[in-house]
């Protein structure tokens, strides 16, 4: 009778090959994606470094390594979206609202694949003190870095001003997102369409009224 596949002799030296290539893997990317593989089946709140590690293939003070907390891998993943949403980089022929609207559908894109665990995440996200903590300061981030590359400049004076009108933008855009079951996300673009263009009418009713001042002093 033929061996089975189970009782073929694997090649010398077999398992420590798929050792080898695991250890290479990026540690970091393993890791969040655990998390976020085991958000979904058990939610962010009870979620463990230790049932993260497991899950990734590591030893807990490998998870620690790479990121102190839970919330750290938060980070980590807003980074990661961030970079797949700025890999193409900006439309130069566009308009600025034109290229941040294109880089924050990118941004839900980046997203879309892992929304199941996305979802889960920003349901318990609110009950952990830390998560709130450390997503805040790293979605600013995140929609500086959105502006930068949108050609519109964050380090003047209302540089902080556009920077928290374009996180609020987000944050509807974000929640419309949660619970868009369309295939081409239509009501998430009508909600951040709807953001941007508001907020560029507020900037020129600005820029009129600062004019109309200087003209008439």
């Amino acid at each position: 009778m033929a061996a089975s596949k189970k009782d073929k002799p694997r090649p010398p030296g077999a398992g420590k090959k798929r050792r080898r290539q695991s250890k290479k893997a990026d540690p970091a990317a393993r890791i969040i994606d655990a998390a976020l593989a085991l958000s979904v089946s058990q939610g962010w709140r009870r979620l463990t470094l230790a049932a993260i590690a497991e899950e990734a293939g590591l030893e807990v003070a490998d998870v620690r390594a790479q990121f102190s907390c839970k919330a750290g891998i938060l980070q980590g993943l807003i980074r990661r979206i961030d970079e797949q949403a700025l890999m193409d980089g900006a439309d130069e022929g566009s308009s600025h609202r034109d290229r941040l609207f294109d880089l924050l559908m990118r941004r839900f894109d980046a997203l879309t694949p892992v929304k199941p665990a996305v979802t889960a995440i920003a349901r318990d996200a609110w009950c952990d003190p830390a998560a709130v903590l450390v997503t805040g300061p790293s979605l600013w981030c995140s929609m500086s870095r959105m502006l930068d590359a949108a050609g519109i400049n964050t380090r003047s004076l209302l540089g902080p001003a556009r920077i928290k009108g374009l996180g609020l933008i987000y944050a509807n855009a974000f929640r419309v997102w949660l619970g868009d079951d369309s295939e081409d996300m239509a009501k998430t673009m009508a909600a951040l369409d709807k953001g941007l263009r508001c907020a560029e009418r507020l900037q020129q009713k600005f820029r009129d009224e600062r004019e109309t001042g200087a003209q008439a002093a």
